[in-house]
């Protein structure tokens, strides 16, 4: 099974900001124990690159990617550190390039027309809709699947549990990045426990309406 298809049966991807490199294992086991072992790790923080190291070294059931990657440097950093794919937030064409060049999966972050066609331009099929809710959310969604039928995206930015649906439901969206159950103050006050219900919540959410679509 590729990286996207991997993501597109996750559904969420928690984006997850690390202050503290001791906080990587507690959050990861707590993503692992709620049923959700997969986590983008940002580039926002000086602690991601040994972060993603721990948690790819000590959890090797945890599905690990960098998200936040602005250079192709963090790039390399990521990926010696075991990072599985690389998120961007918007559409650097040194970071893409590099990227494909190497093999490395990426979704680059689009939220125009324009950029939908640089990332087709250069084979990439997954791209990262951002910032989702200021950019027209689902609605955008729904009239840029005319145009571009093969690409996929993978809404992130002002999601919750309110609007997750209304982008899953949706043909070409494979999963939806969600920070609002793994919040930086969450991990920095250490309470994996209330992560760990956010995380239930939100795949409760899907698996009711996956039942619900079957009846």
């Amino acid at each position: 099974m590729d990286v996207f298809e991997k993501i597109k049966e996750f559904k969420i991807i928690p984006v997850a900001i690390i202050n503290n490199v001791n906080d990587a294992i507690p959050l990861g086991k707590a993503l692992i124990e709620a049923g959700l072992p997969v986590i983008e790790v940002t580039f926002r923080t000086e602690a991601a690159a040994e972060s993603i190291k721990k948690l790819t070294r000590e959890l090797p059931n945890l599905f690990v990617g960098a998200g936040t990657v602005l250079k192709v440097e963090q790039v390399r950093k990521a990926v010696d550190a075991g990072a599985q794919f690389i998120v961007t937030p918007g559409f650097n064409p040194k970071v893409v390039d590099y990227c494909v060049e190497q093999k490395i999966p990426i979704i680059p972050g689009v939220n125009t027309p324009t950029m939908v066609e640089w990332a087709l331009d250069r084979g990439v099929k997954v791209v990262k809709f951002f910032p989702a809710d200021l950019s027209g959310g689902p609605k955008m969604l729904r009239n840029l699947a005319g145009p571009y039928p093969d690409m996929r995206f993978m809404p992130t930015g002002g999601i919750n549990s309110d609007s997750l649906n209304n982008y899953l439901e949706l043909p070409n969206v494979i999963a939806c990045g969600g920070s609002w159950i793994v919040r930086k103050e969450l991990i920095s006050e250490g309470k994996f426990e209330e992560i760990k219900k956010l995380i239930k919540e939100a795949l409760s959410l899907i698996i009711s309406r996956t039942e619900h679509n079957m009846v």
